[in-house]
């Protein structure tokens, strides 16, 4: 169990972007993705263009899915790849904030020099997705739900099998 809650914490940390399912307020979905940071209580601080889908839908309807997932190269087994989902909320980050400019130059830090230029642009809106809650799937059978202090992990049972 340590072993997997030791992946769980240290996961996010292998990858440069997240990958977003958002819905419309009209219900229509919408996949995307988008280079992030996080902090230490798991919050994900991304800079997204109104041009964006992804986007409309992130301020209109306040939630998402966000999916860190292994690289299928890496995975010996393509039903088992390692993969974390947090169902989020979601806000903006009014622009020009203390808070806002720290999490911007966090950003930058990690994301390079492309961020000092799209910090300048207006359409650019930093938005904040804070998990309630989510799973992590390590391999076949090991599959845990996030508790919701989202530090801790809970084994979810196998199904049994339906009688036929």
């Amino acid at each position: 169990m340590k072993d997997s809650l030791d992946a769980y914490h240290t996961f996010p940390e292998k990858f440069q972007s997240v990958i977003l399912a958002t819905v419309s307020d009209q219900g229509v979905p919408h996949s995307s993705y988008a280079p992030f940071v996080m902090d230490s209580d798991k919050n994900i601080y991304l800079l997204a263009s109104t041009l964006a889908i992804h986007t409309q839908d992130l301020r209109t309807t306040g939630k998402a899915s966000a999916l860190f997932i292994e690289d299928e190269r890496d995975s010996p087994k393509i039903f088992a790849r390692t993969r974390l989902t947090f169902d989020c909320t979601v806000m903006e980050i009014e622009r020009d904030t203390p808070e806002w400019n720290a999490r911007v130059n966090q950003l930058q830090d990690r994301q390079g020099e492309v961020v000092g230029m799209i910090r300048q642009l207006l359409d650019f809106h930093l938005l904040q997705l804070t998990p309630t809650g989510g799973r992590f799937v390590s391999s076949f059978g090991k599959i845990f739900d996030i508790g919701e202090d989202l530090k801790t992990l809970k084994p979810v049972g196998r199904p049994k099998p339906s009688a036929k």
